[in-house]
C-alpha cells in the first residue's frame, strides 16, 4: 500500500474527503518527523513506538576493493510494534 492508497482507505472509513485526509496524514507525518528530529519518542498505544537511537562508529570494509574504512556514528530510527499490532 502506498500513500495514495492509504489516503483513499482512510477517507472511505472516516467519511472525509481525500483533501481533508491528505492534510491530516501530512500533519501527522510532520509532527512525527519533528519529534524524531528532536530525539523524542513517539508512542501510539496499540500501534507502536518510534524512537531514535545512537549507532556507534565502527570499522568496515569496502566490498568492491576490500579496503578498510571508517563508518561514522549516526542516529538511527527504530520502530517497535505494540502488542495489538504484533
Amino acid at each position: 500500500m502506498n500513500k495514495t492508497e492509504l489516503i483513499e482507505a482512510i477517507a472511505t472509513r472516516s467519511n472525509t474527503t481525500k483533501a481533508q485526509t491528505t492534510a491530516m496524514l501530512n500533519g501527522l507525518i510532520e509532527v512525527i518527523q519533528a519529534n524524531m528530529a528532536n530525539g523524542d519518542n513517539v508512542q501510539l498505544v496499540g500501534f507502536g513506538t518510534f524512537s531514535v537511537s545512537d549507532r556507534a562508529g565502527r570499522e568496515g570494509r569496502n566490498p568492491a576493493t576490500g579496503e578498510s574504512m571508517t563508518i561514522p556514528a549516526k542516529k538511527v530510527l527504530k520502530f517497535k510494534p505494540g502488542a495489538a499490532l504484533s
